[in-house]
This record gives structure tokens, C-alpha cells and sequence, in this order.
């Protein structure tokens, strides 16, 4: 295994740290936007598969792609041929042009360096369908709701630091987060969800 894979000492742990706080905000994403059987999507920066699962239940062709060759074994363990798994930085995604009904990616757009952000929005959008759909969950900077919102938005920032992303997240807020990223590539916001106390939101947007 490459020894620059970032993941790699924490691929066997990753779901029981990350997928708890990832997993209700994914079941909201189902819902703003129910796979239908026979789409293909993919979900750029797919991890250890768990997203991918609901769209394969619900029948739909499914891949993935991520950096880590760690996180992608895990998603192979889970998933087995079931979803068509590569490793690539999600720079240049090794898809034709207009191949996918939806095009994915949760909690990766900040982690993406500032300069490259609008290319790797602008590669999802490449290969979507015309009258498909990209769906970007990411953190939100706005005003924050209900008792859980400031907890979370606190927590966010030490688990940023931690990880050694905050430069990243830093950035990502100044430039005015999924909405700043996407009006750099001429792309809209087309519907906006709101989730975990406003520090989270799950951004639709039509590419054609």
C-alpha cells in the first residue's frame, strides 16, 4: 500500500468515528433526492462505501472513487462487485462525458485545496447527464439553529484542527463555502437543505 495514503491508519476504524455523526444527514439526503431504480451514480470521495449502499439497494448503478487505496478496500469488503470502485484524487475522474442521473460527495469539497475546489466541482458537473444532478454535502456557514447548533459548529472546528484540515476549512468558510465554490465555475445552488443544527447543508444543483 502507498505509503502516502493518508488514510491508511485509520480506514479499520473510520466508520465507528465518522459514519455516526454522517449517518442522519445522509438519510436526509436520500429524501431530497430518491434514487430511482436504474440511475448510475457516482459518489466522488466514496470512502468505505457507505454512501453508495442506499443507492445500490434502491437499484441504481453505482461507483465510487477516493484517494485512499485503504478506504476503497474497506468499500470493497462491504460491497463486494456490487459497485464499480477506483482510485483517483477525483481531479480527473475516469468517466466519459454525461454518463451519470446523480454525481455525489459528502464532507470533501473543503478538504479539496483552495485553488483546486472549482476544478473538482467542475469535473462532477462533466460527468453528469444533462438534466441530472449533483448533490455536495458539505459545512455550512450561516446562522445556526436549535440548542445543537453552536455544539456542533465548535466541534467542527477541533475536528478540523485535529485532523489537520483546518487551513482547509479556514479557507473553504472565507470563499463562501459549496455556494462560493460553485458560483467560481458558473454553476447554481438549485435547492438547499439544512441539517445539523445549520452547520451542515445538502446542496442540489443542475449542471445543465
Amino acid at each position: 500500500m502507498a505509503a502516502q495514503d493518508p488514510y491508511r491508519n485509520i480506514a479499520a476504524i473510520y466508520d465507528r468515528l465518522i459514519e455516526p455523526m454522517q449517518s442522519g444527514v445522509r438519510r436526509v439526503a436520500i429524501g431530497v433526492l430518491p434514487p430511482q431504480p436504474g440511475w448510475h451514480v457516482l459518489d466522488v470521495g466514496c470512502g468505505t462505501g457507505t454512501g453508495m449502499k442506499p443507492y445500490l439497494d434502491a437499484g441504481c448503478a453505482v461507483a465510487g472513487v477516493d484517494m485512499s487505496e485503504a478506504m476503497l478496500k474497506k468499500a470493497t469488503e462491504r460491497l463486494g462487485d456490487r459497485a464499480d470502485v477506483r482510485l483517483t484524487d477525483g481531479q480527473t475522474l475516469p468517466f466519459a462525458d454525461d454518463q451519470f442521473d446523480l454525481v455525489t460527495t459528502t464532507m470533501v469539497v473543503h478538504e479539496v485545496p483552495g485553488d483546486q475546489r472549482g476544478a473538482f466541482v467542475a469535473e462532477m458537473a462533466r460527468v453528469a447527464k444533462p438534466g441530472g444532478a449533483l448533490m455536495l454535502i458539505d459545512f455550512r456557514f450561516g446562522s445556526l439553529r436549535g440548542w445543537r447548533g453552536p455544539g456542533l459548529r465548535l466541534a467542527s472546528g477541533i475536528i478540523e484542527r485535529l485532523s489537520g484540515h483546518y487551513s482547509r476549512y479556514r479557507t473553504f468558510k472565507d470563499t463562501g463555502g459549496v455556494p462560493g465554490v460553485l458560483a467560481s465555475v458558473g454553476l447554481d445552488v438549485t435547492t438547499e437543505k439544512i441539517v445539523a443544527g445549520g452547520n451542515v447543508a445538502i446542496y442540489l444543483v443542475s449542471p445543465s
